[in-house]
Protein backbone atom coordinates (compact mmCIF):
# COMPACT_ATOMS: atom_id res chain seq x y z
CA UNK A 1 0.00 0.00 0.00
CA UNK A 2 2.76 2.43 0.91
CA UNK A 3 4.14 2.36 -2.66
CA UNK A 4 0.91 4.02 -3.85
CA UNK A 5 0.96 6.73 -1.21
CA UNK A 6 2.95 9.87 -0.35
CA UNK A 7 4.67 10.00 3.00
CA UNK A 8 3.94 13.02 5.17
CA UNK A 9 7.43 14.35 4.44
CA UNK A 10 6.89 14.06 0.68
CA UNK A 11 3.54 15.82 0.91
CA UNK A 12 5.07 18.58 3.04
CA UNK A 13 7.82 19.24 0.48
CA UNK A 14 5.43 19.16 -2.49
CA UNK A 15 2.76 21.40 -0.93
CA UNK A 16 4.83 23.91 1.02
CA UNK A 17 3.17 22.90 4.29
CA UNK A 18 5.34 21.84 7.22
CA UNK A 19 5.09 18.35 8.68
CA UNK A 20 3.83 19.81 11.95
CA UNK A 21 1.21 21.81 10.05
CA UNK A 22 -0.04 18.68 8.28
CA UNK A 23 -0.33 16.92 11.64
CA UNK A 24 -2.33 19.91 12.96
CA UNK A 25 -4.74 19.84 10.01
CA UNK A 26 -5.21 16.10 10.53
CA UNK A 27 -6.21 16.66 14.17
CA UNK A 28 -8.47 19.55 13.09
CA UNK A 29 -10.26 17.22 10.63
CA UNK A 30 -9.31 19.37 7.66
CA UNK A 31 -6.90 17.10 5.77
CA UNK A 32 -6.78 13.57 7.16
CA UNK A 33 -4.23 11.03 5.83
CA UNK A 34 -5.42 8.11 3.75
CA UNK A 35 -3.69 5.62 6.04
CA UNK A 36 -1.88 5.72 9.39
CA UNK A 37 0.64 2.96 10.17
CA UNK A 38 -0.77 1.29 13.33
CA UNK A 39 2.75 0.39 14.50
CA UNK A 40 4.57 3.69 13.98
CA UNK A 41 1.69 6.19 13.71
CA UNK A 42 3.24 7.48 10.49
CA UNK A 43 0.82 9.23 8.14
CA UNK A 44 0.44 8.42 4.41
CA UNK A 45 -1.54 10.37 1.81
CA UNK A 46 -3.13 9.52 -1.54
CA UNK A 47 -1.63 11.17 -4.67
CA UNK A 48 -4.93 13.01 -5.17
CA UNK A 49 -4.54 14.73 -1.79
CA UNK A 50 -1.57 16.74 -3.05
CA UNK A 51 -3.95 19.18 -4.82
CA UNK A 52 -5.91 19.68 -1.59
CA UNK A 53 -2.69 20.29 0.35
CA UNK A 54 -1.50 22.89 -2.15
CA UNK A 55 -4.91 24.61 -2.06
CA UNK A 56 -4.85 24.52 1.75
CA UNK A 57 -1.42 26.18 1.77
CA UNK A 58 -2.71 29.09 -0.29
CA UNK A 59 -5.86 29.46 1.77
CA UNK A 60 -3.66 29.75 4.88
CA UNK A 61 -1.57 32.49 3.24
CA UNK A 62 -4.60 34.71 2.71
CA UNK A 63 -5.75 34.22 6.31
CA UNK A 64 -8.87 32.12 5.67
CA UNK A 65 -10.32 30.96 9.03
CA UNK A 66 -10.11 27.27 9.87
CA UNK A 67 -13.87 26.68 9.54
CA UNK A 68 -13.84 28.25 6.07
CA UNK A 69 -10.83 26.18 5.00
CA UNK A 70 -12.72 23.08 6.08
CA UNK A 71 -15.78 24.24 4.10
CA UNK A 72 -13.74 24.86 0.94
CA UNK A 73 -12.06 21.45 1.02
CA UNK A 74 -15.34 19.69 1.85
CA UNK A 75 -17.36 21.48 -0.86
CA UNK A 76 -18.94 19.21 -3.44
CA UNK A 77 -17.64 19.69 -7.01
CA UNK A 78 -19.93 21.95 -9.00
CA UNK A 79 -21.76 23.27 -5.90
CA UNK A 80 -20.05 26.70 -6.09
CA UNK A 81 -19.82 26.57 -2.29
CA UNK A 82 -16.01 26.91 -2.29
CA UNK A 83 -16.14 30.04 -4.45
CA UNK A 84 -18.79 31.58 -2.18
CA UNK A 85 -16.60 31.07 0.89
CA UNK A 86 -13.55 32.59 -0.82
CA UNK A 87 -15.56 35.54 -2.19
CA UNK A 88 -16.97 36.28 1.27
CA UNK A 89 -13.42 36.29 2.70
CA UNK A 90 -12.28 38.65 -0.06
CA UNK A 91 -15.08 41.07 0.84
CA UNK A 92 -13.97 40.97 4.49
CA UNK A 93 -10.41 41.76 3.46
CA UNK A 94 -11.59 44.66 1.29
CA UNK A 95 -13.71 46.03 4.13
CA UNK A 96 -10.73 45.81 6.46
CA UNK A 97 -8.52 47.55 3.91
CA UNK A 98 -11.08 50.35 3.48
CA UNK A 99 -11.25 50.78 7.27
CA UNK A 100 -7.46 50.84 7.46
CA UNK A 101 -7.29 53.49 4.73
CA UNK A 102 -9.80 55.67 6.59
CA UNK A 103 -7.85 55.32 9.83
CA UNK A 104 -4.57 56.08 8.05
CA UNK A 105 -6.11 59.20 6.51
CA UNK A 106 -7.10 60.38 9.99
CA UNK A 107 -3.64 59.45 11.29
CA UNK A 108 -2.04 61.62 8.58
CA UNK A 109 -4.30 64.51 9.60
CA UNK A 110 -3.31 64.04 13.25
CA UNK A 111 0.38 63.91 12.30
CA UNK A 112 0.01 67.11 10.26
CA UNK A 113 -1.85 68.72 13.17
CA UNK A 114 0.89 67.64 15.56
CA UNK A 115 3.66 68.98 13.34
CA UNK A 116 1.83 72.05 12.02
CA UNK A 117 -0.94 72.98 14.48
CA UNK A 118 -3.35 75.74 13.52
CA UNK A 119 -2.12 78.97 15.05
CA UNK A 120 -4.31 80.15 17.92
CA UNK A 121 -4.74 83.92 18.07
CA UNK A 122 -1.91 85.07 20.39
CA UNK A 123 -3.09 88.64 20.95
CA UNK A 124 -6.19 90.74 20.43
CA UNK A 125 -7.17 91.02 16.79
CA UNK A 126 -9.99 93.22 15.54
CA UNK A 127 -11.50 93.12 12.06
CA UNK A 128 -14.77 93.86 10.28
CA UNK A 129 -16.81 91.78 7.85
CA UNK A 130 -20.01 92.44 5.87
CA UNK A 131 -22.94 91.35 8.07
CA UNK A 132 -24.95 89.85 5.22
CA UNK A 133 -22.03 87.79 3.96
CA UNK A 134 -21.20 86.56 7.47
CA UNK A 135 -24.81 85.45 7.90
CA UNK A 136 -24.66 83.55 4.60
CA UNK A 137 -21.35 81.94 5.59
CA UNK A 138 -22.73 80.80 8.94
CA UNK A 139 -25.81 79.36 7.21
CA UNK A 140 -23.52 77.46 4.83
CA UNK A 141 -21.43 75.74 7.53
CA UNK A 142 -23.59 75.44 10.66
CA UNK A 143 -25.04 72.03 9.71
CA UNK A 144 -21.61 70.35 9.79
CA UNK A 145 -20.62 71.34 13.35
CA UNK A 146 -19.64 68.29 15.42
CA UNK A 147 -21.35 67.15 18.59
CA UNK A 148 -19.18 64.23 19.69
CA UNK A 149 -17.90 64.76 23.27
CA UNK A 150 -14.81 62.76 22.33
CA UNK A 151 -13.89 65.44 19.76
CA UNK A 152 -14.48 68.73 21.66
CA UNK A 153 -12.45 70.79 19.19
CA UNK A 154 -15.12 70.13 16.56
CA UNK A 155 -17.97 71.52 18.71
CA UNK A 156 -17.79 74.91 17.07
CA UNK A 157 -16.86 76.83 13.93
CA UNK A 158 -13.26 77.69 13.11
CA UNK A 159 -12.83 81.36 12.16
CA UNK A 160 -9.63 81.25 10.12
CA UNK A 161 -8.42 84.74 9.21
CA UNK A 162 -5.95 84.74 6.31
CA UNK A 163 -5.13 88.27 5.21
CA UNK A 164 -8.20 89.82 3.54
CA UNK A 165 -10.18 86.55 3.70
CA UNK A 166 -12.11 85.08 6.63
CA UNK A 167 -12.74 81.37 6.19
CA UNK A 168 -15.35 79.55 8.29
CA UNK A 169 -14.92 75.79 8.74
CA UNK A 170 -17.11 73.18 10.44
CA UNK A 171 -16.73 69.39 10.49
CA UNK A 172 -17.90 66.36 12.44
CA UNK A 173 -15.40 64.03 10.64
CA UNK A 174 -18.14 62.61 8.39
CA UNK A 175 -18.73 65.87 6.53
CA UNK A 176 -17.15 69.28 6.30
CA UNK A 177 -18.41 72.70 5.23
CA UNK A 178 -16.38 75.79 4.33
CA UNK A 179 -17.31 79.37 3.47
CA UNK A 180 -15.25 82.46 2.65
CA UNK A 181 -15.97 86.16 2.95
CA UNK A 182 -13.92 89.37 2.80
CA UNK A 183 -12.46 90.77 6.01
CA UNK A 184 -10.70 94.02 6.89
CA UNK A 185 -8.30 93.92 9.84
CA UNK A 186 -7.36 97.06 11.76
CA UNK A 187 -3.70 95.96 11.70
CA UNK A 188 -1.83 93.46 9.57
CA UNK A 189 -1.68 90.05 11.25
CA UNK A 190 -0.45 86.54 10.43
CA UNK A 191 -2.97 83.85 9.55
CA UNK A 192 -4.77 82.92 12.76
CA UNK A 193 -7.57 80.58 13.78
CA UNK A 194 -10.09 80.80 16.61
CA UNK A 195 -12.72 78.17 17.42
CA UNK A 196 -16.06 79.79 18.25
CA UNK A 197 -18.24 77.37 20.25
CA UNK A 198 -21.64 76.35 18.87
CA UNK A 199 -23.74 78.35 21.33
CA UNK A 200 -21.80 81.51 20.55
CA UNK A 201 -22.08 80.81 16.81
CA UNK A 202 -25.87 80.65 17.13
CA UNK A 203 -25.95 83.83 19.19
CA UNK A 204 -23.82 85.58 16.57
CA UNK A 205 -26.17 84.45 13.79
CA UNK A 206 -29.14 85.87 15.71
CA UNK A 207 -27.28 89.15 16.21
CA UNK A 208 -26.88 89.56 12.44
CA UNK A 209 -30.61 90.22 12.08
CA UNK A 210 -30.12 93.70 13.53
CA UNK A 211 -29.82 95.19 10.05
CA UNK A 212 -26.34 96.76 10.29
CA UNK A 213 -24.07 96.61 7.25
CA UNK A 214 -20.93 95.45 9.08
CA UNK A 215 -19.91 93.38 12.08
CA UNK A 216 -16.81 94.07 14.16
CA UNK A 217 -15.19 90.89 15.47
CA UNK A 218 -12.51 90.84 18.15
CA UNK A 219 -10.51 87.74 19.04
CA UNK A 220 -7.96 87.59 21.84
CA UNK A 221 -7.33 86.64 25.45
CA UNK A 222 -9.42 83.52 24.99
CA UNK A 223 -12.54 85.61 24.19
CA UNK A 224 -14.67 86.30 21.13
CA UNK A 225 -16.58 89.57 20.84
CA UNK A 226 -19.01 90.69 18.12
CA UNK A 227 -20.48 94.18 17.76
CA UNK A 228 -23.02 95.44 15.24
CA UNK A 229 -25.83 97.99 15.19
CA UNK A 230 -25.15 99.06 18.76
CA UNK A 231 -25.47 95.46 20.03
CA UNK A 232 -22.70 93.31 21.45
CA UNK A 233 -22.14 89.69 22.47
CA UNK A 234 -19.09 88.08 24.01
CA UNK A 235 -18.02 84.61 25.04
CA UNK A 236 -15.08 82.28 25.54
CA UNK A 237 -13.37 80.66 22.56
CA UNK A 238 -12.46 76.96 22.63
CA UNK A 239 -8.85 76.68 23.75
CA UNK A 240 -8.12 73.65 21.58
CA UNK A 241 -6.23 72.83 18.39
CA UNK A 242 -8.43 72.46 15.32
CA UNK A 243 -7.46 69.76 12.77
CA UNK A 244 -5.75 71.06 9.65
CA UNK A 245 -8.81 71.05 7.38
CA UNK A 246 -6.72 72.04 4.36
CA UNK A 247 -5.49 68.45 3.97
CA UNK A 248 -9.06 67.27 3.36
CA UNK A 249 -9.83 69.90 0.71
CA UNK A 250 -7.25 68.60 -1.77
CA UNK A 251 -9.79 66.82 -3.95
CA UNK A 252 -9.23 65.31 -7.38
CA UNK A 253 -12.70 65.06 -8.94
CA UNK A 254 -13.19 63.09 -12.13
CA UNK A 255 -16.70 64.42 -12.85
CA UNK A 256 -18.39 67.81 -12.39
CA UNK A 257 -22.16 68.02 -12.81
CA UNK A 258 -24.16 71.27 -12.91
CA UNK A 259 -27.74 70.86 -11.72
CA UNK A 260 -30.63 72.49 -9.92
CA UNK A 261 -30.51 72.28 -6.13
CA UNK A 262 -34.29 71.80 -5.98
CA UNK A 263 -34.19 68.96 -8.53
CA UNK A 264 -31.50 67.04 -6.67
CA UNK A 265 -33.14 67.65 -3.30
CA UNK A 266 -36.48 66.38 -4.63
CA UNK A 267 -34.84 63.27 -6.12
CA UNK A 268 -33.10 62.47 -2.82
CA UNK A 269 -36.21 63.10 -0.70
CA UNK A 270 -38.39 60.81 -2.83
CA UNK A 271 -35.74 58.34 -3.98
CA UNK A 272 -34.86 54.90 -2.69
CA UNK A 273 -32.74 54.47 0.44
CA UNK A 274 -30.79 51.68 2.08
CA UNK A 275 -30.29 51.28 5.82
CA UNK A 276 -26.67 50.61 6.74
CA UNK A 277 -24.62 50.83 9.98
CA UNK A 278 -22.62 53.78 8.66
CA UNK A 279 -23.61 56.65 10.92
CA UNK A 280 -21.56 58.08 13.80
CA UNK A 281 -20.27 55.28 16.08
CA UNK A 282 -21.69 52.67 13.66
CA UNK A 283 -25.33 53.67 14.12
CA UNK A 284 -27.81 52.72 11.40
CA UNK A 285 -28.46 55.48 8.90
CA UNK A 286 -30.37 55.99 5.67
CA UNK A 287 -28.06 55.85 2.66
CA UNK A 288 -28.71 57.31 -0.79
CA UNK A 289 -26.85 55.94 -3.80
CA UNK A 290 -26.22 58.50 -6.53
CA UNK A 291 -25.68 57.16 -10.03
CA UNK A 292 -23.84 58.99 -12.82
CA UNK A 293 -24.42 57.37 -16.20
CA UNK A 294 -21.91 57.34 -19.03
CA UNK A 295 -23.87 60.10 -20.80
CA UNK A 296 -23.71 62.39 -17.74
CA UNK A 297 -27.16 61.87 -16.20
CA UNK A 298 -27.31 61.95 -12.38
CA UNK A 299 -30.04 60.01 -10.58
CA UNK A 300 -30.83 58.22 -7.33
CA UNK A 301 -30.23 54.47 -7.69
CA UNK A 302 -32.99 51.98 -6.80
CA UNK A 303 -33.07 50.10 -3.49
CA UNK A 304 -31.29 46.80 -2.77
CA UNK A 305 -33.92 44.55 -4.30
CA UNK A 306 -33.71 46.40 -7.61
CA UNK A 307 -30.02 47.27 -7.58
CA UNK A 308 -28.53 47.15 -11.03
CA UNK A 309 -31.82 47.30 -12.98
CA UNK A 310 -31.32 50.92 -14.02
CA UNK A 311 -27.54 50.98 -14.14
CA UNK A 312 -24.94 49.83 -16.62
CA UNK A 313 -21.55 48.32 -15.75
CA UNK A 314 -19.79 51.59 -16.61
CA UNK A 315 -22.01 53.80 -14.46
CA UNK A 316 -20.45 55.49 -11.43
CA UNK A 317 -22.29 54.99 -8.15
CA UNK A 318 -21.53 56.82 -4.91
CA UNK A 319 -23.30 56.10 -1.59
CA UNK A 320 -23.72 58.89 0.99
CA UNK A 321 -25.59 59.44 4.23
CA UNK A 322 -29.01 60.70 3.05
CA UNK A 323 -29.58 63.13 5.94
CA UNK A 324 -26.08 64.60 5.57
CA UNK A 325 -26.67 65.08 1.84
CA UNK A 326 -30.00 66.82 2.42
CA UNK A 327 -28.41 69.06 5.06
CA UNK A 328 -25.72 70.09 2.58
CA UNK A 329 -28.29 70.76 -0.15
CA UNK A 330 -30.37 72.97 2.14
CA UNK A 331 -27.43 74.90 3.62
CA UNK A 332 -27.39 78.45 2.31
CA UNK A 333 -30.44 77.74 0.11
CA UNK A 334 -28.55 77.71 -3.23
CA UNK A 335 -30.45 77.59 -6.52
CA UNK A 336 -27.75 75.88 -8.60
CA UNK A 337 -25.09 73.39 -7.56
CA UNK A 338 -21.95 71.79 -8.91
CA UNK A 339 -21.38 68.21 -7.74
CA UNK A 340 -17.82 66.89 -7.90
CA UNK A 341 -17.39 63.12 -7.90
CA UNK A 342 -14.09 61.28 -7.73
CA UNK A 343 -15.24 57.66 -7.44
CA UNK A 344 -17.25 55.32 -5.20
CA UNK A 345 -14.86 55.71 -2.23
CA UNK A 346 -13.77 59.32 -2.83
CA UNK A 347 -15.32 62.30 -1.00
CA UNK A 348 -18.20 64.07 -2.74
CA UNK A 349 -18.02 67.86 -2.98
CA UNK A 350 -21.04 70.17 -3.33
CA UNK A 351 -20.20 73.66 -4.60
CA UNK A 352 -22.18 76.83 -5.26
CA UNK A 353 -21.41 78.45 -8.63
CA UNK A 354 -19.74 81.84 -8.24
CA UNK A 355 -18.62 81.13 -4.65
CA UNK A 356 -15.39 79.19 -5.06
CA UNK A 357 -14.55 79.20 -1.36
CA UNK A 358 -17.97 78.00 -0.18
CA UNK A 359 -18.57 74.26 -0.48
CA UNK A 360 -19.35 71.06 1.43
CA UNK A 361 -17.57 67.72 1.47
CA UNK A 362 -19.31 64.43 2.34
CA UNK A 363 -17.43 61.23 3.10
CA UNK A 364 -18.83 58.28 1.11
CA UNK A 365 -20.50 55.26 2.67
CA UNK A 366 -18.78 52.07 1.58
CA UNK A 367 -21.20 49.61 -0.03
CA UNK A 368 -19.30 46.45 -1.11
CA UNK A 369 -21.15 45.91 -4.39
CA UNK A 370 -20.38 49.45 -5.54
CA UNK A 371 -16.58 49.05 -5.56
Amino acid sequence: MESDLHSIGELARASGLGVGTLRYYDSAEVLAPAWVDPQTGYRWYRPGQLADARLLARLRRVGLPLADIRAVLAAAPGSDRARQVVDAHLRRLEDGLADARRELSLIRVLIDQRENPMTVTPAELRFTVPAEELAAALDAVRFAVGGDPEAPALAGVLFDLDGPVLRLVATDRYRMALAELPATATVAAPATGTIVPTALVDALRALLGAGAAEVALTFGGGLVRAETGGLRIEGAALDLDYPDYRVLTRLEPQHRIDLSADDLRGAVETGAVRTLPSGPHGADCAVTVLTLTADGRLAVAPADAEAGTDTAPGDLRVAVNRDFLLDALRAGRPEQLVLELGGPIAPLAIRTPGRAGTFSILMPVRVPELV
